[in-house]
């Protein structure tokens, strides 16, 4: 997103789909760059990768992740996408499916993730504040949905 004008940046965010949908994509071809760029120039900014600590502010978030991508890209497919939307905010609470790296001549096993995004909308767009992603299993895949129903 280097070179662009403040513009052409917002309408590339137009919504906080079209920047889960580049988070992802820069996951999967580790562009360390791009990945940056979708987050919001706040201070407050936090990430939390599955098992790690709560990492906050920018510089911390980009040393993780360079720490992430040097095992290479991250082949992470975000499925079953739960969506909040309320003003210039929103939260997603995706199932990630991650298809780890195989030995040469094998399938790779797949593991499961399960993450919350939470955007905010900012003059440059909608961009990213929270990743929190903690560990999940196969049995997250037969997610279930309840009738919320009456609470009392």
């Amino acid at each position: 997103m280097r070179g662009r004008t403040r513009a052409q940046q917002a309408a590339l965010l137009a919504s906080p789909d079209d920047t889960e949908a580049q988070f992802y994509e820069a996951l999967q071809h580790a562009d360390l760059d791009h990945l940056m760029a979708l987050w919001a120039d706040d201070e407050e900014v936090a990430c939390v990768h599955p098992g790690g600590p709560r990492i906050v502010g920018l510089p911390a978030i980009r040393a993780a992740f360079a720490t992430v991508f040097e095992r290479g890209t991250v082949n992470v497919h975000p499925e079953r996408v739960r969506r909040l939307h309320s003003g210039d905010c929103a939260v997603h609470h995706v199932l990630e499916r991650v298809q780890l790296h195989a030995e040469s001549g094998q399938t790779a096993p797949t593991s499961w993730v399960i993450a919350t995004n939470v955007y905010l909308k900012t003059a440059l767009g909608w961009r990213l504040v929270l990743h929190h992603a903690s560990p999940g299993s196969a049995g997250d895949v037969q997610e279930l949905v309840m009738d919320a129903g009456t609470l009392h």
